[in-house]
């Protein structure tokens, strides 16, 4: 069986699967902001979380704001 859970750059994610959509998807835990990601595909979801991790650091810098962690 895969991993469900994941970690990236201090950040944790768990990975559900939505039965009715066939898609996977996680969101960043432990922290205030709502941060998701999905994909349809198995091979691809922890790529997936890893920008959304990415793109939160950018958005926080862009904007001056101190991210959140764990």
């Amino acid at each position: 069986m895969g991993k469900t859970c994941f970690e990236y750059k201090g950040y944790h994610a768990k990975i559900e699967f939505d039965y009715d959509s066939l898609i996977l998807f996680g969101k960043i835990e432990g922290i205030k902001d709502l941060v998701m990601f999905e994909s349809e595909h198995a091979s691809e979801i922890e790529s997936e979380f890893h920008k959304a991790v990415d793109d939160y650091l950018q958005l926080c810098e862009e904007n001056g704001m101190i991210p959140e962690c764990e």
